[in-house]
């Protein structure tokens, strides 16, 4: 999954996507809403971190137009939206999920506490309450993060984890390596490296046997059935 964490403080910005990429997510970070509406104008993010108080626009405004569908979006305008700030008014907080924030964090907070509502924010792409997706033989619980196959733990890396998750989300269908470069690396990943169909390649050969394919010119396919 890759989010999009809007801060101007460097320091905190700088701990939040250390702590969220630790958990397996690909982070990128825009320091005001200008780097904000460029980055979220041509990448598809699954959820963004949004400061109120940003240096050039009141994060109430952004999240309002976002919904409005009055900016570009490339993810659309139900793209995800978690609030944190320092204000924590209950009018602040009525307000943000007035705007169309689906949830809101003050800070300061626990690192735990923030990844576990990132989880929950998140499970809507993994179709059920307790984030668990089951392809075949393949079981993989994301609040967890953890998977399996026929019942064995797979000790898979953070960008394995995140392919197959990716995957997962969609059995039977062809997703290029693009996409995956998309939603699982973050923006400093170079699109010109062989770095999908080198993780493809491991994360293939720990699940045995030919659960993921490679459509020649197109991309890759989990296979719905063993």
């Amino acid at each position: 999954m890759r989010l999009l964490v809007v801060e101007d403080e460097e320091d905190l910005a700088t701990a939040v996507r250390l702590g969220l990429t630790r958990a397996g997510y690909a982070v990128d970070v825009a320091m005001d809403a200008g780097q904000a509406y460029d980055r979220l104008s041509y990448t598809a993010y699954d959820l963004m971190l949004l400061d109120v108080n940003l240096p050039d626009a009141d994060g109430f405004a952004m999240c309002r137009a976002i919904r409005r569908g009055e900016v570009a979006v490339e993810g659309g305008s139900d793209l995800r939206v978690l609030m944190l700030t320092a204000r924590g008014a209950l009018r602040d907080r009525v307000r943000g999920l007035d705007e169309g924030a689906d949830d809101y964090l003050v800070k300061p907070f626990a690192l735990a506490e923030l990844l576990a509502r990132v989880r929950a924010l998140l499970r809507r792409d993994t179709g059920g309450p307790h984030a668990v997706l089951t392809v075949g033989p393949l079981t993989l619980d994301a609040a967890r993060h953890e998977a399996s196959r026929d019942g064995s733990p797979l000790a898979l890396t953070n960008k394995e984890f995140g392919v197959l998750e990716y995957l997962m989300t969609r059995p039977g269908h062809v997703v290029p390596a693009e996409e995956l470069l998309e939603h699982v690396w973050d923006e400093n990943a170079d699109p010109f490296t062989e770095t999908v169909r080198v993780t493809v390649g491991t994360l293939r050969r720990k699940l045995g046997g030919a659960a993921i394919e490679t459509v020649v010119g197109r991309g890759y396919r989990l296979r719905e059935a063993p």
